[in-house]
């Protein structure tokens, strides 16, 4: 089984288990294994839940945030920030993005879901309400209430998922008393809870994802440290799993258990919006685009996105948007693409050390129209280091941009971790803006409905405080070594490690995400 926790903080993880307040987790995690697990950046649900569900980062699977800019369709993007950016942007079209497009013409159609994996080994698989729901199963929607029927009228094709497959009250496979209320926080985790443990008790299922979304509705409604308190909830329902499967002793002796959060919380303690500084280069609105309007600004919480509309004007525009960037309050890093094709992450006002870092891959140059590079690729200035993912790099600059230092010729930051591969994997992905900015502490950027989480908590940046979720594992097949990389370093774990992790277990030996 693998059991979702959104937005669950190591820290807060920690504190449920020592106050006895999480016994199926405290569990999982005496006889298994608990890792800190790094998100990707942003580190916002899209991104980090499909990376979960494929084992490869945004430059391959192309969800490049929450908000985005569709440059093949000359619109905004919106999977949901809030019911007033929905509203701002269209609620029908966020409700197709987020339930077809996401899954169907935004996920890139190479790269397989942990569902069509093991859908095509022949796994009995089933689901809960996530963001990826792509399978080799198509089901209908139900249209047996108002609301239902609603959505349907909204949503006309059938949705493509595992073979067991329960999405709010808009998919059901089975007959089950069990009710969403159309997907309402603070029950969605009841409603995965209780058809999963359907799914158990009758055997229809040798996968389940179980996805546990509570957790990050009310981190940011009450803050980081009430996560106990849905730590808690979250650890019930895994429970009710539990007790379906013939009770707990029976199910951790029969079950493989992985549970992963997607990236954690930091408390908000400041609201600060970049987007006036951003308005003399006309920002695009959501109707339709002025012919003064040369940028679309994609607020992501504690991230945020700003695209060039016109190719032709990156050169002459991009520079002087990265300055902007660079003196907004609340803004820590910018983040970009220099015209050699290098990474760029820059302070900004927020940042405690002064300085830009350049980094490309050492493998190739960035620029396609370069002869081929030699075994380093280093120019004079440069060296070349090693991430604790197995990834190697040649970088100038000021490391303390990102809060790293560099021994034995491998590069870490306990501040930003894994910052050149993360910022890489966004500078590179398709649908990515062609500039990205990262919060400081405590700051946030309200979303296009004017929504922020003051006072809660939130999520985006490529700071560790929000950006270092959990993954556990308990009774793989291969439970010592269960990601077979010998290259990454034993402390270094990512989102990217659950789908692999799950797959070995169940003998498919194909490369994550590959067709």
């Amino acid at each position: 089984m693998f059991a979702v926790v959104d937005g669950c903080a190591p820290a807060q993880l920690r504190r449920a288990i020592d106050g006895g307040r999480a016994p199926m987790l405290a569990r999982a995690v005496a006889e298994g294994r608990l890792h800190d697990s790094v998100a990707a950046f942003p580190s916002v649900t899209p991104v980090c839940a499909t990376a979960l569900a494929t084992g490869v980062r945004q430059d391959r699977h192309r969800i490049p945030s929450i908000n985005w800019w569709d440059r093949s369709r000359d619109r905004y993007v919106e999977y949901g920030s809030s019911f007033q950016a929905s509203r701002r942007l269209g609620i029908a079209r966020q409700l197709a993005d987020v339930t077809y497009h996401l899954n169907g013409r935004h996920l890139a159609p190479e790269v397989r879901t942990v569902y069509e994996a093991l859908d095509d080994a022949g796994v009995r698989t089933g689901g809960t309400t996530f963001l990826i729901t792509r399978g080799r199963h198509r089901h209908r929607l139900a249209r047996d209430r108002p609301a239902t029927r609603l959505a349907a009228s909204v949503m006309r094709s059938p949705l493509m998922g595992p073979k067991e497959l329960f999405f709010a009250d808009l998919v059901a496979t089975q007959d089950t008393p069990c009710r969403s209320r159309f997907g309402r926080p603070g029950m969605r985790d009841q409603h995965a809870g209780c058809v999963s443990a359907h799914l158990v008790a009758h055997d229809l299922v040798d996968f389940l994802l179980l996805s546990l979304p509570d957790n990050d509705t009310h981190s940011h409604a009450n803050g980081p440290d009430a996560q106990i308190e849905s730590i808690e909830a979250a650890d019930a329902e895994i429970a009710r799993v539990a007790e379906a499967a013939g009770g707990v002793d029976r199910f951790f002796a029969e079950w493989a258990l992985v549970v992963a959060s997607d990236h954690s919380h930091a408390l908000v303690t400041r609201r600060t919006d970049p987007r006036p500084a951003f308005e003399p280069f006309g920002i695009t609105g959501p109707g339709a685009r002025r012919t003064r309007d040369r940028i679309a600004y994609c607020p992501a919480s504690r991230a945020a996105m700003v695209y060039v509309l016109d190719p032709e004007q990156r050169g002459s525009l991009l520079p002087r948007l990265v300055a902007t960037g660079r003196g907004i309050e609340g803004v820590e890093l910018v983040v970009w693409r220099d015209p050699e094709g290098r990474g760029v992450i820059s302070s900004g006002a927020d940042a405690a050390e002064a300085g830009e870092l350049r980094f490309r891959p050492a493998a190739a140059s960035g620029r396609p129209t370069d002869p081929a590079p030699d075994a380093t690729g280093a120019d004079p200035g440069e060296r070349v280091v090693r991430d604790e993912r197995g990834g190697t790099w040649i970088v100038s600059g000021a490391l303390a941009v990102v809060g790293a230092t560099v021994e034995d010729d491998v590069l870490r930051s306990a501040s930003h971790p894994d910052p050149l591969g993360r910022c890489w994997s966004a500078l590179t992905c398709v649908n990515s803006g062609d500039l990205l900015l990262s919060a400081g502490e405590g700051a946030e950027f309200p979303d296009w409905g004017g929504v922020d989480h003051l006072g809660g908590g939130s999520h985006g940046s490529l700071r560790a405080d929000d950006a270092v979720g959990i993954l556990i594992h308990h009774g793989l097949v291969d439970q010592d070594d269960p990601r077979g990389r010998p290259e990454l370093a034993e402390d270094a774990w990512s989102i990217e490690d659950a789908t692999p992790m799950i797959l070995r277990h169940f003998g498919v030996g194909s490369t994550p995400g590959s067709p």
